[in-house]
């Protein structure tokens, strides 16, 4: 039986809460880890590449508590109004309003991209592609095609998580190959859809119903046709401790004690099937 993981965007506190959910089904009985298929999108992207390489929750959750980094980065909220307004014209189709958000991106002054992605690398487990599949999420800066990057695609692991992290006016485009790599999250909060042929799938959402760039459930719903899908979104525990900023550093230790909650108590409440059990 062929099974698929999705982890989507959902900031810092995204992150932290992905891992908790994780680690309290794993803590329960319940294993993600071994899934056939990960797919990965901002925050995302990070997890997807922990449990693709088979980093220990143990050590993923540990890396939650351990990290000292308290300082939100900043956000020019000016521009991030703008973009939002674009996202949301009805006037416009997807792919142009992603085009207009990139080309913002691309001209505010939002630091040194090739500092982030050390940052990135800093923090990442492996640099090299693990042998599972694992799919991240991006958006072409300049066309807003959406793209996608695995094992076979010639990018650096960390360029492509660097890319799919790169939240439009707060963190600078990232170049891989000549172009320019925006948020995955612009094209859809999970890029669930990505996930389509498999039997047993697992969406992880910490936007599900705030994202800007639009909620998982029509993606689920589709999936739901042919495939066995549960959506995973922040408890109303969750929600209270990931609170209104999503890239608040401060919060995550509280969002990975809450996703460990409510991971637990998914699994006793038997919300996933037995073909997942440890």
């Amino acid at each position: 039986m062929s099974t698929a993981l999705v982890l989507g965007g959902g900031g810092i506190t995204g992150i932290a809460w992905e891992v908790g959910v994780l680690y309290g089904l794993r803590r329960a009985g319940i294993d993600l880890t071994g899934t056939d298929l990960v797919v990965g999108t901002s925050a995302g992207s990070i997890v997807g590449t922990m449990v693709a390489i088979g980093l220990d929750l143990d050590v993923a959750a540990a890396m939650q508590r351990e990290d000292e980094e308290q300082k939100p980065p900043t956000i020019d909220f000016k521009l991030a109004m703008r973009t939002f307004g674009i996202l949301r014209d009805p006037a416009l189709e997807p792919r142009e309003a992603r085009a207009r958000v990139g080309a913002i991106a691309m001209s505010a002054p939002l630091g040194d991209p090739e500092r982030q992605v050390k940052w990135f690398a800093s923090r990442m487990p492996q640099a090299d592609w693990p042998q599972r599949r694992l799919v991240i999420t991006g958006v072409d800066a300049e066309t807003g095609a959406a793209v996608t990057w695995d094992r076979d695609s010639g990018v650096p692991l960390v360029r492509a998580v660097a890319a799919s992290c790169a939240v439009p006016c707060v963190y600078p485009p990232v170049a891989i190959n000549g172009r320019h790599y925006i948020d995955g999250g612009l094209r859809s909060g999970t890029n669930a859809d990505l996930a389509a042929g498999h039997r047993e799938i697992v969406v992880i959402a910490p936007m599900a119903e705030t994202s800007p760039f639009g909620a998982p459930i029509e993606e689920v719903a589709a999936l739901r046709e042919r495939s066995s899908v549960v959506l995973i979104k922040p408890d109303a525990g969750a929600r209270t401790a990931i609170g209104p900023n999503v890239l608040d550093p401060s919060r995550r230790v509280a969002a990975l004690e809450a996703g460990l909650a409510q991971g637990m108590a998914l699994a006793r409440d038997g919300a996933l099937s037995a073909s997942w059990a440890a």
